[in-house]
């Protein structure tokens, strides 16, 4: 089972989007856990439901791209892949319990169709390594996406109509590209 699902390679490694660039990789020792609030029952394909709340948790490989953030299961795990568009993470929190491992946790806005609901958390846990450094990627990674989404969409709002010159069928006689009738008068 794939959530928010991204393609893989033969080596078991996420497709790129177009125009998407690595920024970083963790090849191993990445625990997470996902939990889907209010997950709809096993075997049911409605959107809401009563099957309570979901924990999914896999050991495993992220990436970190500048358009993503994708995770991908070991063999034999709860679910095969995580990807989650860097835009689509609502709010994110480093977490530093007194007894406990660090660990980062985000709250995701869910795709259609992509296996997750509304409010689903996911954490995020490294074995082998110091997580602080991958968190302040994340978060400017994130920062930067947020603002390109913006800029496009502001972008597509102030659009000007291109505009073109006058039909040769015109009215107005022109000489040397200048129009030799005076404009119409206007009423006081």
């Amino acid at each position: 089972m794939a959530l928010n699902w991204t393609m893989l390679n033969s080596n078991h490694a996420p497709i790129p989007l177009p125009n998407e660039m690595t920024i970083t990789q963790i090849d191993k020792g990445v625990d997470i856990l996902v939990i889907i609030p209010d997950a709809p029952p096993v075997g049911s394909s409605s959107g809401g439901g009563s099957g309570g709340s979901k924990r999914l948790k896999s050991m495993g490989k992220v990436w970190l791209t500048d358009q993503r953030f994708i995770f991908i299961a070991d063999a034999n795990a709860s679910f095969e892949s995580l990807s989650v568009p860097l835009h689509s993470i609502l709010s994110t929190r480093f977490e530093q319990p007194t007894f406990g491992q660090n660990y980062l946790s985000f709250n995701v806005k869910p795709s259609n169709e992509g296996g997750l609901s509304d409010g689903t958390r996911v954490e995020v846990r490294f074995k082998d390594r110091a997580m602080f450094e991958f968190v302040s990627l994340l978060e400017k990674s994130r920062e930067r996406a947020i603002y390109m989404k913006r800029q496009s969409a502001e972008d597509a709002e102030e659009g000007l109509p291109t505009y073109t010159m006058p039909a040769e069928s015109s009215t107005v006689t022109m000489v040397g590209g200048v129009p030799v009738e005076n404009p119409p008068g206007y009423d006081n």
